[in-house]
This record gives structure tokens, sequence and C-alpha cells, in this order.
């Protein structure tokens, strides 16, 4: 189990433990388990878990169990947490047999009211007990907090087809409890509580925040980050995005980031550049915030800033390297290139054939400080990085899943930057390549249409006349 993931449910957890207090709680059969649960400790939370379920006592009583089972649960280490996600997807998944007599009753309905009677008998089995059960949390300061964090990490253990069908149903409730009309969009500024600027250190997860001071720079005057909040998680933002207000289309993110570099008037901006997204709880992986968030702050930033005319992202391609490195290996690779180019890689390389003086080249930590190996990568790291970015799918969406998202909420490929993120981090992802997604306002619907209907993928001109090459 991945360290991180089960650190961060610890930290949650001692929250829990704190917060949850209910009048009327007690101790009970649960208290003092073995944090492993063993056999004999699992009957104890059975018994818990079976009270909850049971509904007897009223709302009080309900909140009284859920936060027996809930100290429960806190005094578990990660193996034991894992049996009790094991006990939830095996013993309190749907039940079969009931599902298969309400439906044969159902088709067996002599009239319309019994089989109204029967449908609703139906749709009675089809929830698992075990989705009556999760709602209990809502009820207890911290409780929705650590099933998003339990189910970061039930998810580490999807492989396994058991666990898969309690997931999907921790999807399936987060998507109903997350839904956009609950979020609240807030702007963070250098103002913020610094315990929420802490973890916009911690989540960020495209350009690392090295400092206090980078932190202050990305939140200066002619910077905006807006963040989703959740009533339910209050100090814990969902998804952020850094907006950074320039004039003209930012082609270099060293630039962006450069904290000394003098703040500018926002009043003189005529771009707003999106240069990093970052979704901040992995236990709501599959629950889809960001399409919503671009366009709110879209929204935010044309009412207060009516000037600005041109909205783009400044991107990673974060596949392209793994992409190009396989297509080096394959057969044929030699056709994506000239001749005069396969011939100047070997000359540069001293290699005896193109695929490994471009991967030898490549491999070298400073080659892009080299104007000659440079200069001799630019046009071909280029092309190949718009055919992958244009050109290559999983299935019908883009290979790349930066571009799959932005393409997704309706942005076309604008143009595709040179050495723009030379960090190690950038070299190796995406050989320095950057890429700007434009979300042009009066194209952004009919591009996710053709996207999502057809594949179909909006490409600027300059784009264009690379894949021509």
């Amino acid at each position: 189990m991945n360290d991180q993931s089960t650190s961060l449910l610890d930290r949650t957890i001692q929250r829990f433990r704190r917060a949850f207090v209910v009048p009327g709680t007690r101790r009970d059969d649960v208290s003092g388990l073995a944090p492993e649960l063993p056999d004999d400790d699992a009957k104890r939370l059975r018994r818990r878990i079976n009270a909850c379920l049971d509904g007897r006592g009223g709302e009080v009583s309900a909140r009284a169990h859920a936060a027996d089972l809930a100290k429960a649960l806190c005094e578990l280490n990660a193996i034991g947490r894992r049996r009790f996600l094991e006990i939830l997807a095996t013993e309190y998944d749907r039940d079969s047999a009931a599902v298969d007599a309400a439906i044969m009753k159902r088709n067996q309905a002599a009239d319309d009211r019994a089989r109204r009677q029967a449908e609703a008998e139906l749709r009675l089995a089809l929830v698992a007990p075990r989705l009556r059960l999760l709602p209990q949390f809502n009820s207890l300061e911290e409780g929705v907090k650590f099933l998003v964090d339990l189910r970061a990490e039930l998810r580490e253990l999807t492989e396994e087809p058991t666990l898969k069908a309690l997931d999907d149903d921790f999807r399936t409730l987060f998507t109903n409890w997350f839904d956009i009309g609950f979020l609240d969009l807030e702007n963070i500024t250098w103002d913020t509580p610094a315990a929420l600027l802490e973890k916009l250190i911690e989540y960020e997860a495209v350009h690392e925040i090295r400092s206090w001071d980078d932190l202050k720079n990305r939140l200066d005057s002619d910077r905006r980050c807006y963040a989703f909040f959740h009533p339910r998680m209050p100090a814990e933002p969902l998804i952020f995005v850094e907006v950074a207000l320039v004039a003209g289309m930012a082609d270099n993110v060293h630039t962006l980031l450069d904290e000394h570099a003098p703040a500018e008037d926002p009043q003189n901006a005529d771009t707003a550049i999106f240069y990093s997204i970052s979704n901040c709880q992995e236990g709501l992986a599959g629950v889809n915030f960001g399409n919503f968030l671009i366009k709110r702050v879209v929204g935010d930033l044309m009412r207060d800033l009516p000037h600005l005319k041109t909205f783009a992202t400044l991107s990673p391609i974060p596949g392209f390297r793994s992409w190009l490195d396989k297509q080096v290996d394959a057969e044929g690779f030699d056709k994506l290139l000239t001749a005069a180019e396969a011939r100047l890689l070997i000359a540069l390389a001293r290699a005896d054939d193109a695929g490994k003086a471009l991967k030898a080249l490549l491999d070298r930590d400073d080659w892009h400080l080299d104007q000659e190996i440079s200069a001799a990568l630019q046009p071909i790291l280029l092309r190949l990085g718009a055919s992958y970015l244009v050109r290559e799918r999983r299935g019908k969406r883009a290979h790349d899943r930066v571009a799959h998202f932005h393409l997704t909420n309706g942005a076309r490929v604008e143009r595709i930057n040179w050495l723009a993120d030379v960090s190690q981090r950038g070299l190796q992802q995406s050989a320095g390549l950057m890429v700007n997604y434009r979300y042009k306002l009066d194209e952004i619907e009919k591009n996710h249409e053709a996207y999502t209907g057809s594949s179909k993928i909006k490409v600027a001109q300059p784009v264009q006349k690379l894949l021509k090459v």
C-alpha cells in the first residue's frame, strides 16, 4: 500500500478521532479493537455495522452508532482497514437472490399497482447495504474527508475483483455528494490562512512550489488562484488552478514562475494563462471538477477584467517522452525522419542508427544547453510532438491525458513551444515541450462536441503546419 496515501489517511484519522464526539455515544462492544482487526474483533465490528444499518432509535441513535463505528475504525492500521474494506466488499454487497426475486415478482405482477410495488422492492434490492452505511459518516465532522481518504487507500487495492465493485460504489456516492451545485469557488490570495496555503504547496502536482517566496509570487497582483471546496470539507481544496495575467500568449513556464520578475499591471494584460491545474484528493478520482472549474474561472475573470481577450493554457505533455521512446524502439522509426535528419542525428550521437542516436541525445542531462544538438532536435521533436498530440489515440480519446482533459472541455491545440520547461521533470516527461490549449469562447461547445462525438481535434494553423511537414 502506498505510504503517502496511508499517511494521509492516518493524519485525517487523528483529526477525525478528535472531532466526531456525538452526544449520547458510549463505549461499547467495539472499543479497544486490535489494529489489524483479527477474527474475533471483526465479529464485533460486524455487529456495530449491523446496528448502523438496523435503523432503530431514530436519527440521534443512528449518529451515535455511526460515531461508535468511527471510533472503531480509528483504531485500525492499514492492515485492519483493508480487512474492513474486504468485509464491506464481500458481506455488504447487493443480495443477488433478493434482486432476482424482485425481478421475477415485477415480471409476474398482475396489475399496475402490483408492478409499482415490485419495482419499489427492486430499487431497494439494488442498493447495497454498504451504500446505506457510508452516508452515515456524513453527519460526523471530518467524516466525509475520512471516507475520501479511505477510498484513496481502496484504489490501490482495486486490482482485486472483490474490491472493484466497492470502489465503483464509492465513486457513485461521491459523484452525487460532490455535484458541482454543492461546490464553492474561492479566490486564494496571500491573505488566505496559512494552513490552507500549506495545502497548496502540498497538493501542487504540475510545477512544484519550492518555497513560500515561490508561492507568494504565484499569488501576486498579476496572478490568480482559484479552488473548489465542498461544505463538508471546508479546509480541503478539491482542485485548484493557477492563472497568470500577461500580455500575449506565454510560451515558457520559467518566465511565468520567475520570482525576481516584477509584477505586471493586470490592467495591461490581454491574456489569462492557466499554467497549473492540480487535483487534490486522490479519493475523488473519477469525479470530474476540472471542466466546471475552468468555465467558472473564465466567467469570474471576464467579470473582473473585461479587457481580457484570450484564455489559454501553458500545459505539459506528460506522456510524450515515454511514447517517443516506444517509437524509437519500434520497427520503422526511421520513416518518421527525413534522410538528412537521420544522418545528422547519427553524426551527433556517433550511433549506428537514427533511433538510438535520438534516444542517446535525449538521455543527456544537458542536451538542451548544446546549441548544435538543440538546433538539430527542434524540428524533429516539434513535428513528433504535434503528431503525438493530434494523431495518437487510446481508443477514441487522445493518448495524452492532459490533452484529453482540455479537448474534452472544448479547447483547441493552439501552439507547441520549444524548450518551454527545461526542469528535470519537463525534460524527462516531454523533452522540454509544452503546449498552449486555447479556449476560444465562441468555439468551445463546437470543439467539445466534435471531440467527444467523433474524436475530431481542433488544431490551430501553427500546429497544422507541423503536421504537414
